[in-house]
C-alpha cells in the first residue's frame, strides 16, 4: 500500500496531537510521566508505521525510558501509557515496534503487542 508524504504528514501530526493529549490527562506513578515517556518515544512512530532506519532520537528516548525505571511498578505503568498512545495510531505494525529495542542496541522487560497485559509485567 503506497501512502503519499502528504498524506502520512497529516496522519502523523494527528497522531502526535492525540497522543500528547491523551498523555496530558493520564498519570503513571513512575519516575516519568505518561507526557513524558510520549514525548520520548513519539520519534519512533514513523518507524513503527513504515519502516526503514531507526530515528537515533527514538533510540535515545527508549534508553532514557530504560534507565528512568526502578522497578516493575515503573515497567508496568510505562507499558500502560505506551500501550495506550499506540492504540489510537493507525498502521502501527508491532512487529517493528518489537524489533526497536534490539536496533537501538538495548532491551525491554517486556514485549508490546496488540495484547499485551501491562498488569502480568515483572
Amino acid at each position: 500500500m503506497a501512502i503519499s508524504f502528504a498524506a502520512f504528514k497529516v496522519a502523523y501530526t494527528t497522531v502526535l496531537v492525540c497522543m500528547l493529549v491523551a498523555a496530558a490527562h493520564q498519570h503513571v506513578d513512575a519516575s516519568l510521566t505518561c507526557a513524558e515517556i510520549t514525548t520520548l518515544l513519539t520519534p519512533c512512530i514513523p518507524y513503527a508505521i513504515i519502516g526503514g532506519t531507526v530515528p537515533t532520537i527514538c533510540c535515545e528516548g527508549i534508553k532514557t525510558l530504560n534507565a528512568a525505571s526502578n522497578g516493575t511498578a515503573d515497567d508496568r505503568a510505562a507499558c500502560s501509557c505506551i500501550m495506550n498512545g499506540l492504540k489510537p495510531i493507525p498502521g502501527i505494525n508491532y512487529d517493528l515496534v518489537g524489533t526497536l529495542p534490539e536496533a537501538c542496541g538495548t532491551t525491554c522487560p517486556y514485549k508490546i503487542t496488540p495484547t499485551t497485559d501491562c498488569s502480568k509485567v515483572d
